[in-house]
């Protein structure tokens, strides 16, 4: 079908359901975990239930896409979301706030396996990566305003108006989807199987040589964002001692590192060197970001200065691994391109529940337990894109 010139922009919006989820409520984790139960790691073991919920979402989402279409699990999902999502403004526990927080995500995760589908129902190659590209603009826009308008909710009307706000864009969301989404998959190539069917094609994929290592590829720099986001609000506001607002605009300035690599991806770097080439290189520098902010961080040198420019780079690649990973991931699943972004966002997420379960156990408002969670996960991103076959199609 012929591309619409706003899809992109729409698909985007959707997207970025799962950064507005979690980065919306970073600057609020200290005073989420005090009055929901002081405990330790708490606000970081809601992150991590938010995690696995889209974890599973994705795994019953993706073989759904691939079945009923694009349109109908999107509605499905974005509904639960946002019914899910007043249930966490009213949470008086941090229990039922955990509860909520993976059913909304297992709502939300329609928003992030349906238009990778989509991206490949529509285009390979560096077409795909240009129109991720594209997604990613508007999608990159969130971790720069959410976590600012998240402190200044939060300063002004308390943490709870920040799961209100999140609901109205959950409406916002499922409204655009009824009205404005075309479904790209034809009635004619839609999968009709049963669980069994379901579970086999799970495994056709997984057996793809190209697949696995690609998808962990994306997974495990995945788990380097997440650590990133379970470690940073108290490294920043309790060690560093900046305030929510100043952290949100913090996060903002490495979003901005996300969003000119991913266009100077989409525009340049995919086309004239290729999709592998540059998401070799897109690799080392994470390699080599997260390898000087833990010797930085181990050392005692991890001033506030140091650390940012550590996490830049670390967050800039992201916009280079990203899109490049996923098209590398969907390059040869286009009967299963559901199953495939279904399997590779649980595995993404899975991975990132971990290490944001690791950040929150081990972090002391130092930089060091953030740092080496990082640069564990930048090593195994490493490790399987040296494994990965090379030679994506157009690539």
């Amino acid at each position: 079908m012929r591309v619409p010139v706003w899809l992109p922009a729409l698909l985007g919006f959707l997207t970025a359901v799962g950064s507005i989820s979690i980065d919306m409520y970073l600057p609020a984790f200290p005073t989420i975990a005090h009055e929901l139960g002081d405990v330790r790691g708490g606000a970081q073991m809601t992150l991590a239930a938010f995690f696995i919920g889209l974890a599973f979402g994705q795994l019953i989402l993706g073989p759904l896409a691939d079945r009923m279409g694009r349109k109908a699990p999107l509605v499905v999902g974005m509904t639960l979301y946002t019914l899910a999502t007043v249930g966490c403004a009213l949470s008086t526990g941090l229990v039922s706030f955990s509860v909520y927080r993976f059913l909304a995500a297992v709502g939300g995760a329609s928003s992030m396996v349906v238009p990778r589908a989509v991206v490949r129902d529509l285009a390979t190659g560096p077409n795909a990566a240009r129109m991720m590209a594209q997604l990613m603009l508007v999608m990159g826009v969130s971790p720069i305003l959410a976590p600012a308008l998240g402190g200044f909710v939060l300063h002004w009307a308390g943490w709870r108006s920040i799961f209100w706000v999140q609901a109205v864009y959950g409406v916002i969301n499922l409204s655009l989807v009824i009205l404005l989404l075309p479904d790209t998959l034809p009635k004619d190539m839609r999968v009709r199987h049963g669980l069994i069917s379901v579970a086999k094609r799970y495994v056709q994929v997984a057996r793809d040589r190209s697949f696995l290592p690609a998808a962990l590829t994306v997974a495990f720099a995945s788990a380097t964002l997440f650590a990133y986001l379970g470690g940073s609000p108290l490294v920043f506001e309790t060690g560093f001692h900046v305030s929510p607002v100043l952290y949100g605009c913090i996060f903002g300035l490495n979003g901005c590192g996300l969003i000119l690599a991913s266009q100077l991806n989409g525009r340049l770097f995919a086309s004239r060197f290729g999709i592998d080439r540059t998401l070799t290189v897109a690799v080392f520098a994470m390699l080599a970001g997260t390898v000087y902010l833990s010797v930085i961080a181990v050392l005692g040198l991890a001033g506030l200065v140091p650390t940012l420019i550590g996490l830049f780079i670390c967050i800039a690649s992201l916009g280079c691994i990203f899109p490049n990973g996923t098209v590398a991931v969907m390059s040869r699943q286009h009967a299963n391109a559901g199953v495939a972004s279904a399997l590779t966002g649980t595995l993404q997420f899975s991975i990132g529940a971990v290490s944001g379960m690791m950040v929150g156990e081990l972090s002391d408002a130092s930089p060091r337990a953030m740092a080496v969670c990082m640069l564990i996960a930048a090593c195994c991103v490493t490790l399987c894109n040296h494994l990965r076959p090379r030679a994506v199609p157009g690539g």
